[in-house]
């Protein structure tokens, strides 16, 4: 798709570094606490900033195998977590696979190391693809980006694992992860697959490769994904609130709207709204946020995304796919995130983290 590079008429935005981090990968913070912003290093440790301080929240670097792909991949905290204190962790663990456990908080500052309880383990063969965001919707279901298992363009199978509705590689999966019945976790009824034999009941959304970060639009609720591509294209995805249900975005036919795997067939494939080619420099699509910041008037409602080589970020109107090159520039861009008062924040694999303001 064409890149309109002239940037748009007052859109002056700046970076503004709110700290230094240990290969950082991603920003959140609890859903009503506006004081504390929280960032996840890739070595395994949770750091807190509050008021222009930094604290280890949470220390797991002794579970974590870290380094390429791998490592502390993200955190989402329970809808509920003022009352609760509940939140959830995405790691490789030292065997290499992937673990989703939840912990509890044991101060506003800090966590409950021994309160660990593993809600999803996922066998993963191959270092890298390992999907890695954790996002809460407006249903209150927590939602897990998982990619292909791996290697490369998805040897998984005779369909590969994105196409297989019978293993949770390559998914958006979408879960009550509260301990319930004696299980570790309960699927939704109205999941899409929950009733069609030889299929996984946690799925929601497939035939992605890996979908590295995908958010929800915090005042829509419509979803958007940045799923890494194999050697030539990256590509956002995007679907109105509740549309993603059941979609299949292609992969391993499709790598981005170009045909890959010759021959076989993805039922139904949504097309990308937005491809970047790898001739332009893109190496690997860091997926973002529609930004709903009210001081960030400029790029108000726009899609803000990048690549990890390029680090230039852009925005976007998802709806049409139109994109802004807007030269703001983050080596190493590894991730976007949100505070509770919805701020964008942008992290650097190389350290810094900064908060996207408006000149």
């Amino acid at each position: 798709m064409g890149e309109n590079t002239e940037p748009a008429a007052g859109a002056t935005v700046r970076l503004q570094k709110v700290g230094d981090f240990d290969a950082p990968l991603f920003v959140t913070a609890p859903p009503t606490d506006k004081a504390r912003v929280f960032v996840v290093e890739q070595g395994g440790k949770i750091q807190l900033l509050k008021g222009g301080k930094t604290s280890v929240f949470l220390d797991l670097s002794n579970v974590v195998t870290a380094g390429g792909e791998q490592g502390l991949l993200s955190m989402a905290f329970a809808p509920d977590y003022a009352s609760s204190g509940r939140f959830y962790v995405y790691y490789t663990d030292k065997n290499g696979d992937e673990q989703i456990v939840e912990y509890k908080r044991a101060s506003e500052d800090a966590a409950d190391p021994g309160s660990a309880r593993v809600v999803l383990s996922t066998p993963d063969a191959e270092g890298n693809h390992n999907g890695g965001q954790l996002q809460f919707g407006r249903d209150k279901l927590l939602y897990i980006g998982t990619g292909d298992g791996g290697g490369g363009g998805d040897q998984h199978g005779a369909l590969g694992n994105g196409q297989n509705l019978g293993v949770l590689l390559g998914k958006i999966l979408r879960i009550n992860p509260k301990a319930s019945g004696g299980r570790p976790y309960s699927i939704p009824p109205d999941n899409p697959f929950v009733k069609r034999s030889g299929a996984r009941g946690e799925i929601y959304a497939y035939g992605l490769r890996n979908p590295w970060r995908f958010s929800f639009d915090r005042s829509t609720g419509d979803m958007t994904i940045g799923d890494v591509g194999q050697g030539e294209w990256e590509e956002i995805d995007f679907r109105r609130k509740g549309k993603a249900k059941g979609a299949n975005f292609g992969w391993r036919v499709f790598e981005g709207t170009s045909r890959y795997s010759p021959g076989e067939k993805a039922p139904g494939a949504v097309k990308p709204v937005i491809t970047e080619s790898h001739a332009d420099g893109n190496c690997s699509i860091t997926g973002g946020v529609v930004v709903r910041d009210p001081a960030l008037k400029a790029w108000s409602g726009r899609y803000v995304f990048g690549d990890y080589c390029r680090g230039v970020i852009q925005t976007a109107d998802v709806k049409t796919g139109k994109v802004t090159d807007r030269k703001l520039k983050v080596e190493g861009l590894s991730s976007f995130g949100e505070d509770a008062r919805g701020r964008v924040y942008a992290a650097s694999l190389n350290g810094p983290v900064y908060r996207l303001v408006q000149r």
